[in-house]
C-alpha cells in the first residue's frame, strides 16, 4: 500500500517511489544522470525495449492478461481481511463453541501480525522463483482451504492452524499486491493502488458487518458463518490461474542509478537510526491498536448490550473509516514540515474513543466506532513518513522492511493481553485502560518519527561521531 500512500510523490516512469520534497528531487535527479532518456519529464521513450521484461525476457503480456490482472487484484483484495473481520464478529460463538478461553481467545487475535511477519518477509524469495502470479494464485488458495477447514476441523490447535495457514496465504499475497501494481501499470501507479485499497477496505468492512446476518440466514451455525468466506477466496483464485505461468508479474527491474548511490545504500545500518527505530515502533504500537480493535470492539459492544449485528457493523463502521481517510491524511503530511500534530490528533481521537468506551459503551457506541477508525488511520500516516524519511528507493525499502517486520512483532503480545485481562478482571475495564496506556507511548514515538530528517544523515552522523 506504500505507493498509494506516497503516490503524489511516486515516479510512475518506472514504478518506483521517491520521497517527497527536496530529497525527492535529489533521488530523480541521480537518477536522471543514470536514465537521460526519461530524464525530460515526459516518461520513458516508448517501445518493445521498454516493456517490462522478467530475467527470462518475456515482454508485457496482451490486452487480455491486463484486464484479467485488474479482476484478479480487486478480487485478491477483497479477500485479505475476512478471515480476521469475520472472526471477530463471531467471537463469542466460536469461543463457546470451541471451549476457548479468553487468554486462548486472545492468542488468537495475535495469529495475524505473528503471520504477517513471518511469511510476509518470505514473499519476494518466493516471487522470484515461481513469479508473482503463481505465488497470489497459491495465496488466494490457502486462503480458500483455511477458511473453508477451520471451522470444521474441531478443536481450539485444529481451528488455529487452520487459520494460520489462511493467513500464511494472506500474508505472501499482501506483500505482492504492490508489486503487482507497478509491475502490470508502472504508468498509473496510484490509481491502480486507490482500486486495490478500495477493495481492501471494502472486504474488511463487509465482513464485519454481514458475517452476523449471513450466519443467522444460514441457519444460525458460526461454523457455516465463518466457512461461507471460503466461496469469496475460490472466485478470487479463478482469474491468477491462467496467470501461474506468465513471467510478467515478477519482481520490477532494479532502479537505476549511479554506482556511488548504490554503495551507500548498500552500506546503510538501518539500525544506527533513532527514526528508523521510532518510526517501527510507531508503526507496531498502531497495528497493536488496529488489531485489538479487529479482534474485540464487537464482543466490547456486545457485553455492554448491543446486538451481536449491530456490533458487527460498528466494527465495519471503523473500518471504513479508512477508506476516505487514506487518501486525505497523506497529502496532509507530506505538506507538513512535521508530522508530529497528525500524529497526536489521531492519538487524541483514540484516547477520546477508549474513553467512550469505557464510560458509556452503548450509549455512544457510533460516536466510539468513529473515532476509533479516526485513530486506526495512522496506519496511512506511518506508511507515509516511511517514504518522508529516506533520501532514496532503496533506502525507503531498507525502512519499509524494518519498520513493518519490526512492528508486526512488536504489535504481536497486544490482543493476547487484552484478552487475559479480559478473562482475569470480568470485564472491559483494564483491558481499555492497557490500550490508552499502549496510545501514549505511539504517540511520543509518532512525534519523534515525524521529525524532518532522513535515515541516511541519522547514520552518517553516527558513523562520524
Amino acid at each position: 500500500m506504500m505507493a498509494l500512500m506516497v503516490s503524489e510523490e511516486a515516479d510512475t516512469t518506472r514504478g518506483t517511489m521517491t520521497p517527497p520534497g527536496p530529497a525527492g528531487a535529489a533521488v530523480r535527479q541521480a537518477a536522471a544522470a543514470a536514465d537521460p532518456a526519461g530524464a525530460n519529464g515526459g516518461g520513458p521513450a516508448r517501445g518493445a525495449a521498454d516493456a517490462p521484461v522478467e530475467p527470462g525476457g518475456t515482454t508485457a503480456p496482451r490486452a487480455w492478461a491486463t484486464r484479467l490482472i485488474v479482476v484478479g487484484i480487486v478480487l485478491a483484495a477483497l479477500n485479505l481481511r475476512p478471515a480476521i473481520t469475520s472472526l471477530g464478529a463471531l467471537l463469542e460463538e466460536v469461543r463457546d463453541g470451541l471451549g476457548m478461553s479468553g487468554t486462548l481467545a486472545g492468542l488468537l487475535t495475535s495469529v495475524p501480525p505473528l503471520c504477517f511477519a513471518l511469511f510476509g518477509s518470505q514473499a519476494p524469495r518466493l516471487a522470484r522463483r515461481f513469479g508473482s502470479g503463481a505465488v497470489v494464485c497459491a495465496g488466494m488458495a490457502a486462503i480458500a482451504t483455511g477458511l473453508l477447514v477451520r471451522p470444521f476441523i474441531g478443536g481450539t490447535a485444529g481451528f488455529l492452524a487452520a487459520t494460520a495457514f489462511a493467513l500464511m496465504g494472506i500474508a505472501v499475497s499482501n506483500v505482492l499486491m504492490p508489486v503487482i501494481v507497478k509491475r502490470w501499470f508502472p504508468d498509473r501507479v496510484g490509481s491502480m493502488t486507490g482500486l486495490y485499497s478500495m477493495a481492501l477496505a471494502l472486504g474488511t468492512s463487509l465482513a464485519a458487518a454481514v458475517t452476523v446476518p449471513l450466519t443467522d440466514a444460514l441457519g444460525g451455525s458460526w461454523r457455516t458463518g465463518l466457512g461461507v468466506w471460503a466461496v469469496l477466496a475460490v472466485v478470487a483464485v479463478v482469474p491468477w490461474l491462467p496467470l501461474v505461468r506468465e513471467r510478467g508479474t515478477g519482481a520490477a527491474p532494479a532502479e537505476r542509478v549511479p554506482a556511488a548511490v548504490r554503495r551507500e545504500d548498500d552500506a546503510l545500518r538501518i539500525t544506527h537510526s533513532r527514526t528508523a527505530w521510532a518510526l517501527a515502533c510507531f508503526f507496531g504500537l498502531q497495528a497493536t491498536a488496529a488489531y485489538i480493535t479487529m479482534g474485540w470492539l464487537p464482543q466490547i459492544f456486545r457485553d455492554a448490550g448491543v446486538p451481536a449485528s449491530e456490533a458487527g457493523v460498528l466494527l465495519a463502521v471503523t473500518m471504513a473509516m479508512g477508506v476516505p481517510l487514506a487518501f486525505v491524511i497523506p497529502r496532509v503530511a507530506t505538506r507538513l514540515p512535521h508530522q508530529g500534530p497528525v500524529v497526536v490528533v489521531l492519538g487524541a481521537c483514540g484516547l477520546a474513543g477508549y474513553a467512550g468506551l469505557y464510560l458509556a459503551p452503548a450509549g455512544g457506541a457510533w460516536a466510539w466506532a468513529l473515532l476509533c477508525g479516526i485513530s486506526n488511520c495512522a496506519f496511512p500516516l506511518a506508511l507515509t513518513m516511511v517514504g518522508m524519511r529516506a533520501r532514496s528507493s532503496a533506502g525507503v525499502a531498507k525502512l519499509s522492511a524494518f519498520a513493518q517486520s519490526t512492528g508486526y512483532l512488536i504489535s504481536i503480545p497486544g490482543p493476547l493481553l487484552v484478552g487475559v485481562l479480559y478473562q482475569h478482571s470480568g470485564g472491559w475495564g483494564l483491558p481499555l485502560a492497557l490500550m490508552a496506556g499502549l496510545m501514549v507511548p505511539q504517540i511520543a514515538v509518532g512525534f519523534l518519527a515525524g521529525r524532518d530528517r532522513t535515515i541516511e544523515d541519522e547514520v552518517a552522523a553516527k558513523a562520524a561521531a
